[in-house]
């Protein structure tokens, strides 16, 4: 399990399993495996997301405040001791929202690391350097 050194994260809670894109990968191809995408409904849309992911927004536009129902929508699709699996665009955000989900009786919270399209190059390009997309796991795009 990897932690990315590149980027400031938040701090994480001691129960929270940080996965790089590829361990993510195949720890969601098990069965009773949930896939979380916490990105904006525009971000999982129009930038691309994992296959049969399913999308509930930490934060959505249009003043990306946090999202007040979260755990109320998380509570409607995922059991309090299911493994779930957290992405968002580079890693910051899912581990901002695997806390409050560790904080609030889920018991076996995953995020990936290195987010979707990862961390920004020198050129401020992401899906250069590391993340879901750049190690050509499968996404689809709208």
């Amino acid at each position: 399990m990897s932690k990315l050194p590149s980027a400031p994260h938040s701090p994480s809670h001691t129960k929270l399993v940080h996965l790089s894109a590829k361990e993510g990968y195949e720890l969601t191809q098990q069965p009773d495996v949930l896939f979380i995408d916490i990105r904006a409904e525009v971000e999982h849309f129009f930038v691309g997301s994992p296959p049969n992911v399913i999308n509930i927004p930490w934060q959505d536009a249009p003043d990306y405040e946090l999202n007040p129902d979260f755990l109320k929508d998380m509570e409607h699709v995922a059991r309090k001791d299911q493994k779930i699996v957290l992405i968002c665009r580079s890693g910051h955000r899912s581990i901002d929202a695997g806390n409050t989900l560790l904080q609030n009786g889920f018991t076996q919270v995953y995020h990936i690391d290195e987010g979707f399209e990862g961390d920004k190059d020198e050129s401020h390009h992401r899906s250069s350097v590391n993340g879901w997309r750049f190690h050509n796991l499968p996404w689809v795009q709208c």
